[in-house]
């Protein structure tokens, strides 16, 4: 359609909504479907958090605030970074948006220019490629393999640096892998690019809470003080706090980059929610007593899924050190037939063929940049779970 802007040409909708929209239409069709592909928790948000976010309605806190934040949340996010990953931010240098994907965004948007370049480790999550490409960017994957635990090496961040090379996005741990990166594999990243100075680190910790068997958080601001000052520090309150649907994320960074990223903001959507505003500063500065349970439970589940999905012919599931994902090879299954006739060519068909004959909906692993492979989110129930796996068994086993 001409009317249409050409960028459009350049992106694709998100194949993690996608799937979970089919799942939704199969069930209201009435079809038995078991949905792994969203990337949220099940829990129900905390009860402080609801309290917090009911009383600012009752306090008539539903007026515009400033277009990237209030200031009590300002400073909320502020406490969290010192307290939990060592790193001084003043309020000015915080950035409030309509959840994380929207500070990446306004981030982006607010610095590339046509030819810029920005690595990112594939598997990725689906959004930045092509959140790059809207910024008129050139996103360059480098490829984490199964071999390397879905973890880039010092040597392939080096070899993908160029002098066009603008912002290295990094997540961990991971979506879709769960992988995380330890202090001495960051360092050994960060030793990279200290240099390479004209390379801007964007890191995606949303992930940040939700680590298991001892596993412990690092961000690369923390790990090489000598990057702070080209670092944006992105994170939320949606996963940990279970707050997908309040639409909070924020970032700290350098106060100028914040003020472009504030004016991209304030001529698209201007500020956030109020009141999920209000409910954010109880998320950071309340009790975190939960969080600690709830990481419980998820491990309960990764290694349920782990060991269901390792039993599978065909598919090889590491574990994952983070976030609620594993990310399943499927190599041995490419080439063969199900009992449909489908022949499983790649991990999209394998995907569509799962849906199709067994009713368990998951996110193909090109669509995060990595084949053969598929995502699975295991925030759902251990019953639930069990039954997707059961499935899964069932139809890698009638392959032939």
């Amino acid at each position: 359609m001409a009317f249409l802007s050409a960028t459009l040409d350049r992106v694709k909708p998100s194949p993690t909504i996608a799937v979970t929209n089919k799942a939704r239409e199969l069930k209201a069709e009435g079809k038995d479907v078991i949905g792994l592909g969203a990337g949220e928790p099940d829990f129900d948000t905390p009860q402080n958090i609801k309290d917090a976010a009911v009383a600012a309605i009752a306090a008539g806190k539903t007026k515009y605030t400033a277009p990237d934040g209030i200031p009590e949340l300002k400073q909320a996010i502020c406490d969290k970074f010192k307290r939990d990953n060592g790193l001084d931010y003043a309020p000015a240098q915080i950035s409030v948006g309509t959840g994380g994907k929207q500070i990446l965004y306004n981030a982006l948007m607010a610095t590339l220019n046509p030819g810029d370049q920005v690595i990112i480790p594939a598997p990725y999550w689906v959004s930045y490629p092509d959140m790059v490409l809207l910024a008129g960017g050139e996103p360059v994957a480098i490829e984490a393999t199964l071999e390397n635990s879905f973890k880039i090496t010092p040597d392939q961040l080096e070899a993908a640096i160029t002098p066009k090379t603008k912002w290295f996005i990094f997540n961990s741990p991971s979506n879709p892998t769960g992988a995380g990166y330890t202090w001495d594999e960051l360092k050994a990243l960060t030793d990279v690019l200290m240099r390479h100075p004209h390379v801007w680190v964007m890191t995606d910790d949303m992930y940040e809470h939700l680590v298991y068997d001892g596993f412990e958080f690092c961000t690369p601001a923390q790990v090489e003080p000598g990057l702070y000052d080209r670092t944006l520090t992105c994170n939320g309150v949606s996963k940990a706090y279970a707050m997908t649907g309040w639409r909070i994320g924020y970032a700290g960074g350098p106060e100028q980059l914040i003020a472009a990223m504030r004016k991209v903001q304030s001529q698209s959507t201007s500020n956030p929610c109020s009141i999920s505003q209000w409910a954010a500063v109880e998320a950071l500065n309340g009790t975190q007593d939960y969080i600690p349970g709830n990481n419980d439970i998820f491990k309960r589940r990764r290694d349920l899924v782990v060991g269901m999905l390792n039993e599978a012919p065909g598919i090889t599931c590491p574990t994952p050190e983070g976030a609620f994902y594993v990310y399943p090879s499927i190599a041995g299954c490419i080439g063969k037939t199900t009992p449909a006739g489908t022949v499983i060519e790649n991990d999209e068909v394998f995907a569509t063929a799962l849906l199709e004959e067994k009713g368990v909906a998951v996110v193909f692993g090109a669509a995060f940049g990595l084949s053969p492979n598929f995502r699975v989110s295991y925030a759902t129930y251990d019953e639930t779970l069990k039954e997707a796996c059961t499935r899964i068994q069932a139809f890698c086993a009638a392959l032939s």
